[in-house]
């Protein structure tokens, strides 16, 4: 089987069609996930990372069309390909209407599924196994694994990107692994954190300055923006802009052009823009503190980088990785966490997300006089104020009512339907909905 051909997600309920277009495809040289059901087809979106879904139209429980909207959410630019009957082919259409890359008909004929098949990667972004762009992220999280996805598909267009997320949870790291994927790659990238700088220099540093535009400017600057020409300017903290100053960067983006303080001459440079925040934006918008049209010409895409206590499963290996960096600034001091020192890792808050846990263990390998790091010097990093994971009942009852507001979405308040995809009697859902308070009538239309 030859990968490179494409990495193909089929989704159907019916066992023997799955088996003939798996066997039709699997001989075309692609290669293949398969999925029996909607649900089971979204969790695959993330591991898998395919460049095409193939779903039927009609299936039990989430069918194509819901499968559509999941995969539009969580992974926009990823084509969809319906199969429908004849009877159904009106639905069909208002799939594509939606945003699916086009249907087929049953029975499916071999040559039409190739074809389809062949121009849909041809109009997709390309996926690649090469993870050596993205080697300074450590995670395991399927959360993260989806957002690497997104990141690696706009990573071949020239579009600009806006990455948001609170502080210490890694937004360079990420721009610079969308650097390294993009084709800009063997081209600069040139960071600058727009609320390091003072405001009177921001201009200076991003634009440049001739000599004797101002008091100290003693010679030619070039800046940030031309050192970077051909590559990528990544803009950290862009909410802290000065408004006078966004005009300008407004103005830069639109013409694609600077000009140097002091200098009415403009110069043309080539840069992507990538930038970042963990201010909410359409808050400074509102308030009057960060101009509408420059949001929209930095947010065509979005990628929000989630907080490390909502991707747990990422802090061991995260740890594993900072023990292993301070073991190399100083050979024969390797050290290990205790096991409870590590639950305790797992279990806290982190507020501080990945800068913070980085700064505990190089504090804890520094303070520990054993090659085992223990429980007590854990606590004492957190200042008494680490979290703790909730109960089994708690996590439980947290994991229900979460599952039943997304049937109650996906099923748009309708019990019977809902019951039917979770298995279970009506009456039972409808005793789980009352117990943990989800009322059905709030999700339906109108």
């Amino acid at each position: 089987m030859n990968a490179r051909q494409g990495k193909l997600l089929l989704v159907d309920d019916d066992p023997n069609l799955l088996q003939l277009l798996s066997i039709r495809l699997q001989a075309a040289g692609f290669e293949l996930a398969t999925a029996d059901s909607g649900s089971r087809a979204v969790q695959l979106l993330g591991s898998f990372n395919p460049q095409l879904v193939i779903t039927d139209l009609r299936m039990q429980g989430m069918d194509g069309m819901d499968l559509l909207d999941a995969v539009l959410q969580r992974r926009p630019g990823l084509p969809v390909l319906i199969i429908t009957a004849h009877g159904t082919i009106p639905d069909a259409v208002a799939a594509t209407q939606r945003g699916a890359f086009g249907f087929l008909t049953k029975p499916v004929e071999k040559d039409a599924l190739l074809a389809q098949v062949q121009r849909a990667l041809k109009l997709s972004a390309p996926v690649t196994d090469d993870r050596d762009w993205r080697s300074a992220i450590i995670t395991r999280s399927p959360l993260m694994e989806e957002l690497l996805a997104q990141a690696r598909r706009v990573a071949e267009t020239d579009s600009s990107v806006l990455i948001t997320g609170a502080s210490g949870t890694g937004k360079e790291i990420l721009a610079q692994a969308i650097h390294r994927a993009s084709p800009r790659r063997a081209a600069p990238f040139v960071a600058i954190n727009c609320g390091a700088i003072p405001a009177e220099l921001l201009e200076s540093e991003l634009f440049g300055h001739r000599k004797g535009a101002f008091t100290g400017a003693t010679r030619d600057h070039t800046g940030l923006f031309q050192s970077a020409d051909g590559g990528t300017v990544f803009l950290d903290e862009i909410g802290d802009m000065p408004m006078p100053l966004q005009v300008k960067l407004l103005r830069v983006l639109q013409e694609r052009q600077i000009r140097q303080v002091g200098d009415t001459r403009p110069i043309p440079v080539n840069v992507r823009v990538l930038s970042a925040t963990h201010q909410d934006l359409v808050r400074a918008m509102a308030d009057g503190r960060f101009r509408e049209d420059l949001y929209y010409r930095l947010n065509v895409v979005n990628l929000h980088l989630p907080p490390l206590a909502e991707r747990r499963d990422d802090i061991p290996p995260l740890v594993v990785h900072a023990l292993e960096q301070l073991a190399a600034r100083a050979p024969g001091q390797r050290k290990v966490y205790a096991p409870e020192a590590m639950e305790l890792l797992v279990a806290a808050d982190w507020p501080g997300n990945i800068r913070q846990l980085f700064n505990v263990v190089e504090q804890n390998v520094a303070l520990s006089a054993s090659p085992v790091i223990g429980l007590a010097l854990v606590q004492k990093a957190l200042g008494g104020e680490s979290g703790a994971l909730p109960s089994f009942n708690e996590a439980r009852d947290e994991f229900t009512r979460n599952y039943l507001i997304q049937l109650m979405q996906i099923t748009q308040g309708n019990v019977a339907q809902a019951a039917r995809l979770a298995k279970r009697n009506r009456t039972d859902l409808y005793k789980l909905l009352n117990r943990h308070e989800v009322e059905p009538a709030n999700f339906k239309d109108g």
